[in-house]
């Protein structure tokens, strides 16, 4: 937290504060942690940079419980990890959290999603109708997670006052 600073006069001022990067981290039904790195590798091509797993486990699991897998896509990050039964904050599918990619080719990357395991949802959203680009279509991951494929926005004409 930013220590307020005292100037001359006794008025407080808050120190800037700067953050560098925001990592999304995706909550998965436990021990689905694993399978939902693979789904984001195979889908959407992510790189796992780096994991994480519970040292301890109760006999009867197979799998490690990842506390954090964290993967590079589209040159952001994001963590993947697995809600224990007894420290989940929210036990859901997915959240109130949409992920948006962007490509040129919105169909082959849809393609590629479903065949990963994704459902398609609705049909392809156009021109202005298109949230984040100029063509744009959702799937849902295995996980609950929503991911809009979309192709690049064009740059808006200036507009004259």
């Amino acid at each position: 937290m930013a220590q307020p600073e005292v100037q001359n006069g006794g008025e407080e001022t808050t120190a800037a504060v700067k953050f560098t990067a925001v990592k999304p981290q995706l909550m998965v039904e436990a021990p689905k942690a694993v399978d939902a790195v693979q789904f984001y590798k195979t889908a959407f091509g992510a790189v796992e940079a780096g994991r994480t797993v519970y040292p301890k486990r109760k006999a009867e699991q197979e799998l490690p419980h990842i506390l954090s897998a964290q993967l590079e896509l589209a040159g952001s990050t994001i963590l993947v990890s697995d809600i224990a039964d007894d420290s989940a904050p929210v036990k859901t599918m997915g959240t109130g959290c949409v992920l948006c990619l962007e490509t040129e080719d919105v169909e082959a990357a849809i393609a590629k999603a479903v065949s990963a395991g994704a459902v398609v949802e609705g049909e392809i959203t156009e021109g202005n109708g298109a949230c984040c680009g100029d063509r744009v279509r959702k799937v849902k991951d295995p996980y609950g997670y929503v991911w809009l494929i979309c192709s690049p926005a064009k740059k808006c004409a200036d507009v004259e006052a």
